[in-house]
């Protein structure tokens, strides 16, 4: 029985606790923790829960029954919970995004060496059918290879989505849609390309003037022989989001969607449904997942503490993230192409270095303890 310790118990949280339900013979919710312990007793009321609450992460550390600690805070602290909790014996899953620098991640990574344990980070849409199928197809060749990537990460939060206490404010947000929101879609778009080898973009805050953070940005990327182009957003009604790759033969896209083209004599297309089919087919024979999102990464986190396999998604997948996003801070912030990787030397490696660099479009006006209504969790990637 695998024992799991909950630290921060806001919204995210309630998909996490809702995934380890799923699996009441292999795991447990003993502990929830919440600077607001009333909100973790509430969360323990609400589900049921055979759990002591507690109001700080650091009570938790020497309790030698909790086996697994899953990160569900806001973004500022997600490097020193799961540090402290590597370093205390503990395997760790942390929410999106790993954390706010990439000196951050190389601690996490260095303490996850360290202790021995596991360290996965939250990337659910991996966890989705459509996504798993893309993927497959990318790496089949049967489109060949891509020369042209599309990315949108189209979301629309309302003016008083700022208004939470932590969010807006690159000190304990960390950044704006491109980090909390487009991390997402950078996560799956490394997984199918890893990362580019040059970045250009454009930050801006349109409609959010409570927030000092971006709320749109759009970036090149540069891939040898590709080109990908990145939209992040919270301005997007409908939040229609989608991976489209033209690759050399065909266009494959999630939600799932298939073109293929064949050049006439004089350069023209036309339509090549026989590849169409091939490949088509090939998508619909791949293996069913039982546990999609956040239920499919964390049983297979259980499955891993439980046979000693490494993890889906590792803290490498996750710096890889944010080296990515990264560089889009950088390049929209000094109004350059920037090349990757970035090196320790570079002032968007420490958060003490972003905080002096980036910009602050607006100040924020309000800090509400909470805000009250449900959450989505963006496209599940079916037509």
């Amino acid at each position: 029985m695998i024992r799991v310790a909950i630290v921060g118990t806001g919204s995210i949280a309630h998909a996490h606790v809702q995934a380890y339900l799923n699996f009441p013979e292999r795991c447990e919710i003993v502990a929830l923790v919440d600077i607001v312990p009333e909100k973790a007793q509430r969360m323990k009321e609400k589900y049921g829960l055979n759990a002591d609450v507690y109001d700080d992460h650091l009570k938790i550390l020497d309790r030698t029954d909790i086996d697994l600690v899953d990160v569900c805070t806001p973004p500022y602290v997600h490097a020193s919970i799961s540090i402290n909790s590597l370093r205390a014996d503990k395997n760790v899953v942390c929410e999106k995004p790993m954390a706010a620098s990439l000196e951050e991640c190389d601690a996490m990574l260095r303490a996850r060496d360290e202790s021995g344990r596991k360290l996965s980070i939250i990337a659910q849409n991996r966890f989705r059918q459509p996504i798993a199928d893309l993927k497959a197809v990318l790496d089949s060749g049967l489109a060949g290879p891509v020369r042209s990537a599309q990315v949108d990460s189209f979301w629309w939060r309302g003016h008083c989505y700022y208004d939470l206490w932590w969010r807006g404010t690159w000190e304990k947000e960390g950044g704006g849609c491109t980090l909390n929101h487009a991390v997402h879609h950078i996560d799956m778009l490394c997984w199918m390309m890893g990362l580019p080898e040059k970045v250009t973009s454009i930050l801006a805050n349109v409609a959010h003037d409570n927030a000092e953070v971006e709320d749109l940005s759009a970036s090149i990327l540069q891939y040898p022989g590709a080109l990908a182009q990145l939209t992040a957003s919270v301005v997007h009604h409908g939040e229609e989001q989608q991976l489209v790759f033209q690759c050399e033969k065909a266009k494959i896209a999630a939600p799932f969607a298939v073109y293929a083209s064949s050049s006439m004599g004089n350069g023209f297309p036309t339509r090549n449904e026989t590849l169409e089919k091939e490949i088509a087919d090939y998508a619909a024979a791949l293996p069913r997942m039982k546990w999609h999102g956040h239920d499919g990464q964390i049983e297979n986190v259980l499955t891993a503490i439980e046979t000693d396999a490494p993890v889906a998604i590792a803290g490498e997948d996750g710096r890889r993230t944010i080296e990515l996003i990264t560089a889009i801070y950088k390049a929209g912030t000094i109004g350059q192409t920037v090349t990757l990787p970035l090196q320790k030397d570079d002032p968007f490696y420490t958060v003490e270095g972003i905080m002096k660099s980036v910009p602050h479009f607006y100040e924020k006006t309000v800090s509400a303890a909470e805000l009250s209504g449900a959450i989505t969790l963006g496209s599940s990637y079916q037509k």
